[in-house]
């Protein structure tokens, strides 16, 4: 079929318009994903053991036979956004399905489900977006979160138990994920390190990982009590409850993974002075670690793209957010450091080295 001769202004009224419908109904993508989990289509893919064709998935599921026709619309767009991968397998046969690595397998080593549920199952950022514009309007609320929910997240979490454990359980398997790679790829950053404390290192993941590849550390984590009060120390790490604002226990590093994005740059400031007061000096190999976006670091189009929807989710839902260079700077000086160094940028994180 040969396109239509449009005029150049035509086109590019069209292609306006493309964008916008496709920005519009682009919840649809994470809303497919989430509807793939729920009917638990990675699950049965992973249990049949071998690509599957839309017939055996369809009858696996015990899904109406009615419904077979959707599903398959389903399958499509899973296939073409990537969660799923799709191979001809001939003239006059089903094409078969598989999964990818965008959505890891139930039971691999790096499970990103409890992540996924935590972002789709959840209506805290769906709703805390709709109240951005009433939030812009106001003054006496730090967050949108908090007028469409009437607290902040963190008093959720410590008031609900099931957030409270989805919310570990996502951090847990993304600090499983980024760990590895980080070890794997950038172990210089541990080099001359006795000791390290993770701040806020949730329910030990990210201890585990340093204190298994590097068995020389001696690693503590502190978080607040809710969540690491009932863990017992398992020789990988020790466990302190408390609060990283009032006192941070003294080791060679301060490890801070995705803790600073979520705060003001005036917490931020107060969190690294308390960092500050818990490390030697530099010239006895005192410093802090930070796991962080650098908003602009990357010239990956996705990579780019998430660092500015992360900034937009730590804006309307945690009261914080994601920092370029120059603010990264303003506050390690404003917190009495000495200097800073990006020492890696892995995807859309970077890592950040800071001395006394």
């Amino acid at each position: 079929m040969e396109e239509s001769n449009t005029s150049k202004e035509h086109n590019d009224m069209l292609q306006a318009l493309a964008e916008l419908w496709s920005l519009t109904l682009s919840f649809l993508k994470s809303m497919s994903l989430k509807c793939a989990i729920d009917l638990r289509i990675p699950d049965t893919i992973q249990d049949h053991g071998e690509p599957i064709t839309l017939t055996e998935l369809h009858s696996d599921l015990s899904l109406p036979p009615s419904r077979k026709p959707q599903f398959g619309r389903l399958l499509r767009i899973l296939a073409n956004y990537g969660f799923l991968s799709e191979r001809d397998a001939g003239i006059g046969k089903e094409a078969v399905y598989n999964l990818t690595a965008i959505i890891n397998k139930q039971g691999s080593k790096f499970n990103l489900f409890p992540f996924l549920n935590l972002q789709l199952g959840s209506d805290i950022i769906l709703n805390s977006s709709r109240s951005m514009s009433d939030w812009f309007k106001q003054e006496d609320r730090q967050t949108a979160c908090e007028i469409a929910y009437g607290r902040d997240l963190w008093e959720m979490a410590n008031q609900d138990t099931k957030l409270n454990t989805m919310f570990n359980d996502a951090m847990a398997c993304q600090s499983s994920f980024c760990m590895d790679v980080i070890v794997k790829n950038c172990g210089d950053v541990f080099g001359g390190i006795e000791s390290l404390v993770d701040v806020g290192g949730g329910t030990g993941v990210t201890a585990k990982v340093i204190a298994e590849n590097f068995p020389h550390i001696k690693c503590t984590v502190l978080d607040l009590p809710h969540v690491v009060g009932d863990l017992s120390n398992d020789g990988s790490a020790e466990f302190v409850p408390g609060d990283m604002f009032n006192y941070i226990p003294p080791a060679k590093a301060v490890f801070l993974k995705w803790v600073l994005h979520d705060w003001s740059d005036d917490d931020c400031i107060k969190i690294l002075k308390r960092c500050k007061e818990a490390i030697p000096s530099k010239e006895a190999g005192g410093k802090v670690i930070l796991v962080e976006i650098v908003v602009g670091s990357t010239c990956d189009t996705i990579s780019n793209e998430l660092q500015l929807l992360c900034d937009m989710m730590m804006m309307t839902v945690q009261g914080g957010k994601e920092r370029d260079e120059c603010e990264w700077k303003k506050i390690v000086e404003d917190a009495g450091f000495s200097s800073y160094k990006i020492v890696h940028t892995l995807g859309f994180f970077s890592i950040i080295e800071i001395y006394p």
